[in-house]
């Protein structure tokens, strides 16, 4: 669907197209965390989904300035540079997509690299985490997307994705408003991305090491309302950048941690549906009403520092929600010492 963006000829079709590109990525990142459930024990969840889910800051770093170098190839082979920005970038995920399916097993039992002793550790650990209780048991899905924590962790969670999806779209058109090249500020652009990929994996081994959820979570994302806070207040390059730095690292470190605390809120058989519910209403409120709302005060108001002020306030608002909802020492918040000696 990336690649075929690259035939879009007027609105209609370039709001199909994001669509059915919206559908397919809906059960891509909710069925890679209900798959390492499947595969890792609690312990090691949060370095497994930072080490995975640093592919987007890694991507945006890789990819501004790749991005920005293809926009140049205007003209080459009767196509625009956007042209060939969606279909050399899109092409190599339907390749990888093929790979997978020859490649990936379901589970342990079916994988035939590892010996038998590491398998049945495994699956052991991967037992202990079932028979411990969750925050959220089997129920109907009615009642499941009524739940008051998978709402709640809804909410947080659409706070960095709201953060991340807005700076991906915005940041680009507020480094270029300092008067920058279009290469400079893919370069630019790239720098808070490749900071948030080191520091997304060593948030979440420490969390590991640690075996602590909630603080984890929450200081991210009070670096996150720290930057926007800052970033509205700049009024030059060099501090706009640190600022920047700033919510991204807190954006993706966030990541890591809080889908650990997340998964072990939930029981086994609610984990498939409450993920899915749960990373839906982020992207939905988050990745976008969030951006279109940061479009619209841009737009009413000329500023990007007032722009900036909803997701700072959302901020404040998922950081309490967290806080509360976590407040105990339950299922989630902290490893256990079971799962701990697994």
């Amino acid at each position: 669907m990336s690649a075929a963006t690259a035939l879009v000829r007027n609105p209609t079709s370039f709001y199909v197209l994001r669509f059915l590109l919206g559908a397919a990525e809906a059960g891509f990142f909710p069925g890679v965390l209900l798959y390492l459930s499947y595969w890792i024990p609690p312990k090691y969840r949060a370095r497994i989904v930072a080490t995975f889910m640093v592919a987007i800051p890694a991507a945006s770093f890789i990819g501004s300035p790749i991005s920005a170098a293809l926009l140049q190839m205007d003209g080459f082979a009767g196509l625009r540079g956007w042209h060939w920005l969606f279909i050399l970038e899109g092409v190599p995920t339907v390749i990888l997509g093929i790979v997978c399916l020859g490649f990936l097993t379901d589970k342990p039992e079916h994988a035939k690299w590892p010996t038998d002793e590491e398998r049945d550790w495994l699956k052991g650990a991967l037992a202990n985490e079932a028979r411990e209780p969750k925050k959220v048991a089997h129920m109907p899905l009615t009642k499941l997307f009524r739940n008051r924590y998978v709402l709640c962790l809804a909410l947080v969670d659409t706070c960095a994705s709201a953060a991340g999806s807005t700076l991906s779209v915005w940041q680009p058109q507020l480094l270029k408003s300092f008067g920058l090249t279009v290469m400079q500020t893919g370069l630019l652009n790239s720098v808070p991305y490749l900071m948030a990929s080191f520091l997304m994996v060593y948030c979440g081994r420490r969390s590991d090491r640690r075996g602590e959820r909630r603080w984890h979570t929450v200081i991210p994302m009070l670096l996150i309302g720290f930057g926007l806070f800052g970033t509205s207040l700049s009024g030059s390059l060099l501090p706009t950048m640190i600022m920047l730095c700033a919510v991204l690292v807190g954006a993706y470190a966030f990541k890591g941690p809080f889908w650990a605390l997340a998964s072990g809120m939930l029981s086994n058989s609610a984990a498939a549906a409450g993920l899915a519910t749960i990373n839906a209403i982020a992207n939905l409120l988050g990745g976008g009403l969030m951006v279109n709302v940061y479009g619209w005060v841009k737009h009413a108001t000329g500023s990007y520092s007032l722009a900036l002020m909803p997701l700072d306030l959302l901020t404040l608002v998922s950081v309490a929600t967290l806080l509360l909802l976590s407040r105990s020492s339950g299922p989630g918040a902290r490893v256990t010492n079971e799962t701990k000696a697994a």
